[in-house]
């Protein structure tokens, strides 16, 4: 353990220390663009980890986190346009006010999570993905039928939110190390709340949900809190996401772009926090270079994660912090993997020929 744990620590400083030195180092080559592609991933990189606190760490499967993140996108977008119009909204001025405009999107997304979360928390296993999934695409079709905010073309901002003091916002290296911040501190945030007594509840509930309601935890207040907490984290990353490409559209909130971010979470790895980092990153530049070989790069993407699914339960972070199994260790467990495929092959078969007789049978 004490092994993993340095190794951890390893990776996470290299990480970092890569991290903070990419724009001199863009520059240097002669690719500046790089920044701009890294800035992307490090905002799907906090969305993606604010949906692991639900999903990796409090199991529960959400299929409509892109709501969050549009929620916030909007949030930004409107605001945007009605200050660009001098027009109030709901009696107020439009603001850029990255101060204002930020944590306004992160209550918002924070509100309708709560809403979204009281309802849907009430279910379990398939019926919370499928509620979750049709709140994200009700919000979907209404971002799609507000003409006024540019329907389905979405709206197209002339720059980024406005921060007081020296930083300029509109310059690409200072944004990016901006959303470098706010990223190391929502996983700093997430360890410390993870390592808590929340934390535990919600890993608890994960695990044997009936065994904390008999000790008299409050689980749905927990979880609801959790669900809030994700929601806000997905409604900063939105605000960021439309700063980042200064554009604000429906598919954001759409079930893609849910189904990228659950992609993103179980590449990086499950309940790790930071594994959804590394998973972002993976995802992203897969799809920004295997593009330029193949439109059907996702064919390549499938088998890497039925490797991760089947021989990496940690995914990409936990291949690279934890030790590599021994070949026999890989092999019996592809022996393993093997049996139970043709275990279930065998049973399916047999559950289907009882089904074709009892069809057979008078009076069925």
């Amino acid at each position: 353990m004490a092994e993993v744990g340095f190794r951890e620590r390893v990776v996470l400083l290299g990480a970092l220390a890569f991290a903070l030195a990419l724009p001199p180092l863009a520059h240097a080559v002669g690719e500046p663009f790089y920044v701009t592609v890294f800035t992307r991933i490090l905002v799907f990189a906090l969305a993606a980890a604010s949906l692991d606190l639900i999903l990796g760490v409090g199991g529960l499967v959400s299929f409509g986190h892109a709501a969050f993140l549009g929620i916030g996108a909007y949030v930004v977008g409107i605001l945007f346009q009605h200050d660009f119009e001098g027009q109030p909204i709901f009696g107020l001025p439009g603001s850029v006010d990255a101060l204002i405009v930020w944590p306004l999107a992160m209550a918002v997304a924070a509100g309708v999570a709560t809403l979204i979360g009281a309802i849907s928390l009430r279910t379990r296993g398939i019926g919370f993905i499928m509620i979750t999934l049709a709140f994200a695409q009700m919000l979907f079709y209404l971002a799609v039928s507000l003409r006024t905010y540019g329907g389905a073309d979405g709206i197209a901002l002339w720059g980024r939110s406005a921060l007081p003091g020296p930083l300029d916002l509109d310059d690409n290296v200072t944004f990016y190390y901006v959303v470098l911040g706010l990223l190391v501190g929502f996983l700093l945030l997430g360890r410390r709340l993870i390592g808590s007594r929340f934390g535990l509840v919600i890993r608890g509930a994960k695990d044997n949900e009936p065994r904390l309601r008999a000790l008299g935890v409050p689980v749905f207040r927990y979880r609801l809190a959790a669900f809030a907490l994700a929601g806000a984290a997905g409604g900063l990353a939105g605000a960021l996401l439309a700063n980042a490409t200064q554009f604000v559209g429906p598919s954001y909130l759409s079930w893609h772009q849910s189904g990228e971010l659950i992609v993103m979470v179980v590449m990086g790895g499950m309940g790790t926090l930071y594994g959804p980092v590394f998973g972002a990153a993976a995802l992203l530049l897969l799809e920004e270079y295997l593009a330029e070989l193949t439109e059907h790069w996702q064919i390549l993407l499938g088998p890497l994660l039925l490797f991760i699914v089947l021989f990496a339960r940690r995914g990409l972070y936990g291949l690279i912090v934890m030790p590599w199994p021994r070949p026999a260790a890989l092999l019996g467990r592809w022996r393993q993997v093997r049996r139970r495929t043709v275990l279930n092959a065998r049973r399916f078969g047999l559950w289907l020929r009882a089904q074709r007789r009892g069809e057979r049978l008078p009076g069925r």
